[in-house]
């Protein structure tokens, strides 16, 4: 008896597509088709070990339904970093990199077919994601972001084609390791782990700091050992003006070059948290430069990166890289830190995690006119930050950017004392007592 009524369900849909794959079966179909079929056999494969079924595909195109959110990421990210271990050995034109979207709704079931806004939106979140990357839409990451050892990047609400609302959309933070499967954690078994009483405050507490170790030359070069010494360089030189996190200086990172070293120890020694480690590799006219960014504490690959470039002009290329590099590292561990303070008891927080806990509120609040509770809370975190430590820059900022907001939403209800209090903190005119924003 045929059904009245279409039947539904809530899925996580998958949809990924090949990057350039039009342009790559202009050049050569044959080609093109090999590394597809080969490609698409660790895609089908992770899908499958991880309870997922592909039910619509074009070209090259996956359309795939998981029951479980947590299935569908951990597939997406597994198949990810296989494609992209698959492509570090392979010639640049067998190379293939997939972006992937992943959302979370309610899809209309039709014989073996889905249909509806839950497809729509993850097709439209893989035209978003970088090559190699995930996006994912915000109902899928108020699923998992509790449940996964994994770091997610906000992008922004974005209008889609077809779609009524603009969707809160986020990035994955992939890595390069097969450690970062390996290390997801379910949050439940944290949280039945007894917590131990806060302990005074120690220099964990305190603004993490960033080492980055000399690049190791790959090729013996010593042309190459100033390449990869001017890239170690400039890397410290453009994270120092992001002006977030203490930067060691170069003397005391190149007393470790040509050392094979445990970077914990490495790290204690310097007194950071995470190290910048990479290598250099020359090629005729051509080099490869990788980079990884690593929490020493808990030894866990944060992300890792690579650079093919061609050295008609080297210092070109030192000063894109250093800055690329520069870009990725200030975010991400700004991101860790969140995640790793949202596994801590809340009480007696430095002057560092006000500040983090801030900047959740004011990034996490639903904006609303003549009232805004996020943005009083985030402006509360920023204020404590300040009295704890009077020379935390951003926490300033951010306390001023908390006013700006507060005369765009209409929410004070004195225009000058708001712009007078904003311009003191702009001004750090008065870093021993806080500008109170009425």
């Amino acid at each position: 008896m045929t059904e009245s009524t279409p039947r539904r369900k809530l899925a996580a849909i998958l949809a990924a597509d090949v990057v350039g794959f039009s342009k790559m079966m202009g050049e050569n179909e044959d080609r093109t088709l090999h590394n597809l079929k080969s490609s698409r056999s660790l895609t089908d494969e992770a899908i499958r070990a991880h309870h997922g079924r592909v039910f619509g595909s074009a070209g090259d195109s996956i359309i795939a339904e998981f029951g479980s959110p947590v299935d569908a990421i951990v597939a997406a990210v597994e198949f990810q970093r296989n494609l992209r271990d698959r492509n570090s050995s392979a010639a640049p034109e067998d190379q293939m990199q997939f972006r992937v979207g992943l959302n979370l709704g309610d899809v209309i079931v039709e014989g073996d077919n889905l249909y509806g806004d839950g497809v729509n939106v993850a097709a439209r979140l893989e035209s978003t994601a970088e090559p190699g990357g995930i996006s994912i839409s915000g109902k899928f990451y108020d699923e998992v972001c509790r449940k996964l050892d994994l770091s997610f990047v906000s992008t922004g609400s974005q209008e889609m084609k077809n779609i009524a609302t603009p969707v809160p959309t986020y990035k994955v933070e992939l890595g390069n390791t097969s450690e970062e499967l390996q290390s997801f954690t379910v949050a439940a078994s944290a949280e039945t782990t007894p917590q131990a009483v806060p302990a005074p405050a120690t220099t964990e507490t305190r603004v993490p700091a960033i080492a980055v170790l000399p690049f190791t030359n790959m090729g013996g070069d010593p042309e190459q050992e100033y390449f990869a010494d001017g890239i170690t360089e400039d890397i410290i030189t453009n994270l120092s003006l992001w002006r977030t996190f203490p930067v060691i200086s170069r003397n005391s990172s190149f007393t470790f070059r040509g050392q094979s070293h445990n970077l914990k120890q490495v790290a204690k020694e310097l007194g950071a948290r995470y190290i910048v480690e990479g290598s250099v590799r020359k090629g005729g006219n051509r080099v490869r430069i990788t980079a990884q960014l690593i929490d020493a504490d808990e030894d866990h690959h944060l992300w890792s990166e690579k650079w093919d470039r061609t050295l008609e002009d080297i210092f070109d290329v030192q000063d894109e890289v250093s800055e690329a590099i520069a870009r990725r590292v200030a975010p991400s561990v700004t991101g860790h830190e969140q995640k790793r303070l949202s596994r801590k008891r809340p009480e007696n927080l430095s002057a560092w995690e006000e500040y983090l806990q801030g900047l959740r509120c004011y990034n996490e609040r639903p904006r609303s006119d003549y009232e805004d509770p996020g943005l009083t809370q985030a402006r509360q975190h920023f204020e404590q930050a300040i009295k704890l430590d009077s020379t935390l820059s951003d926490a300033y900022a951010h306390l001023a950017i908390c006013g700006g907001w507060e005369l765009v939403q209409r929410i004070t209800k004195n225009v000058d004392k708001t712009l007078d209090a904003m311009l003191a903190i702009i001004l750090n005119e008065r870093c021993s007592s806080i500008p109170v924003l009425p």
